[in-house]
């Protein structure tokens, strides 16, 4: 087969936040500079990050950042229930189920493969199923089961409990997600697809879903590989790095210049609703240890002229460029933001809000490369001061958090997928047997 034959048109559906999101367009970036032609299906908030990476953006509904800055939303997040908050964002999904689908038979117009998360996993099955087009999942967090841990939203020191808790945990955390989904995908399949409904136990036997390997974008240095995995593969982040013509403002230079490495203190899209109080309390704890430090700016309550000299407020600024740069990253957890402070090799101090953010700040610990997580509930100033204390002077810490990064470092996530794409068009994504 000649190399032309071997070019696709490619769908990428992205549903989420930005640190949902960028893995994605990083992803998409790297198929299309293989040659593959890509179109990257997100909300319309995010027309900027994927047009200014050279890819094509076909819009569905739904601000994700508004989401998470309604009043609700942000006392959901502070109470940090994650059944709430599922409740209350598939309800949202419900509402927009029909023009995410609508818009996604116009996405997938002479598309030779669906690449798709968890978020938008169930419109990218219907669809698959309505025009016969091949799925491959691109995960960013353990959602296959297995005996090796236990699923995300359970506490890991319940695996002494044994393998067989552990695979149920993972059962009992699909089915959390499908059944906040079952009702928005019987009504896109009935009243856009007219397609019969799905399982009541979910989609998740689909034959679509099995055709291909499930590709994970964690390093296999953060989590192994379980033994019991057998059509799955751990092939490496997905980073989005700075463009090569990145310069940091002028003020952000000369603070980094002006004294030693900052701690980086910043939630992502984890709205608050309190965030005076959580300013405060951050800047209480950054007065106790001593250190310079840089905020995330955002929070309400909060402007630059209420900072002492020691800390400098920045918006935003590529992670891949700054956390490098720091002493150590104070954050909430998220996956992008996690991969993001383990690639730099710095110390990490995880603040978990909710779902898979407490996954991530065990594993932070358990590695060795950051202090125990501090869920958000639980903050003061007094826990935030001795992380930071900790985590900041404490030279194993330092070096096995620099010893992970330069392994990350070295793994080429995208390049694995590209690779793997590669096979998948050599194979003849149209057989007779889909």
């Amino acid at each position: 087969m000649s190399p032309g034959e071997l070019l696709m048109r490619i769908l990428t559906i992205a549903l989420g936040s930005q640190g949902d999101v960028q893995p994605y367009v990083a992803l998409a970036k790297g198929l299309q500079a293989a040659g593959h032609e890509l179109r990257m299906m997100t909300h319309t908030n995010y027309e900027r990050l994927v047009t200014s990476h050279g890819l094509e953006f076909y819009p569905v509904k739904g601000n994700v950042q508004e989401i998470v800055e309604s009043p609700e939303m942000r006392e959901l997040l502070e109470k940090g229930n994650f059944l709430a908050i599922n409740r209350y964002t598939s309800k949202i999904a419900r509402e927009a189920a029909i023009d995410w689908t609508q818009s996604g038979l116009v996405a997938c117009q002479d598309v030779d493969l669906i690449v798709v998360g968890i978020g938008g996993l169930f419109v990218a099955l219907a669809l698959a199923e309505k025009l016969q087009i091949p799925i491959l999942q691109t995960l960013l967090f353990p959602f296959t089961p297995t005996a090796a841990f236990p699923g995300i939203l359970f506490p890991q020191s319940l695996s002494k409990l044994g393998g067989t808790f552990n695979r149920l945990s993972h059962h009992a955390l699909r089915q959390i997600i499908w059944q906040g989904a079952r009702s928005a995908d019987r009504i896109v399949r009935q009243q856009v697809l007219n397609l019969p409904a799905s399982p009541f136990w979910g989609p998740y036997n689909a034959p679509s879903l099995h055709r291909y390997p499930t590709l994970y974008g964690f390093s296999p240095s953060v989590i192994s590989q379980p033994a019991d995995w057998q059509h799955e593969q751990i092939v490496g982040y997905f980073y989005l790095d700075a463009a090569d013509d990145w310069t940091p403002p002028s003020d952000l230079a000369n603070f980094l210049a002006d004294g030693a490495p900052p701690v980086y203190v910043g939630f992502g899209s984890m709205g608050m609703r309190k965030p005076e109080e959580t300013a405060d309390l951050v800047l209480q704890a950054i007065a106790r240890t001593g250190q310079r430090a840089i905020l995330q700016a955002g929070w309400g309550g909060l402007s630059k002229a209420d900072v002492p000299d020691n800390i400098l407020m920045i918006n935003s600024v590529p992670h891949a460029w700054l956390f490098p740069r720091m002493a150590a990253v104070v954050h909430h957890g998220g996956a992008g933001t996690t991969a993001a402070g383990l690639r730099a090799g710095v110390p990490s101090i995880v603040i978990p809000f909710f779902g898979d953010q407490p996954f991530w700040g065990q594993r932070v610990a358990d590695l060795g490369v950051g202090t125990a997580p501090i869920p958000r509930k639980q903050l003061t100033v007094e826990r935030l001061a001795q992380a930071i204390d900790r985590a900041v002077p404490d030279p194993a810490i330092r070096q096995r958090a620099t010893e992970l990064g330069a392994k990350i470092r070295a793994e080429d996530g995208v390049g694995n997928v590209v690779s793997i794409v590669h096979s998948i068009a050599e194979q003849g994504i149209r057989s007779s047997d889909y």
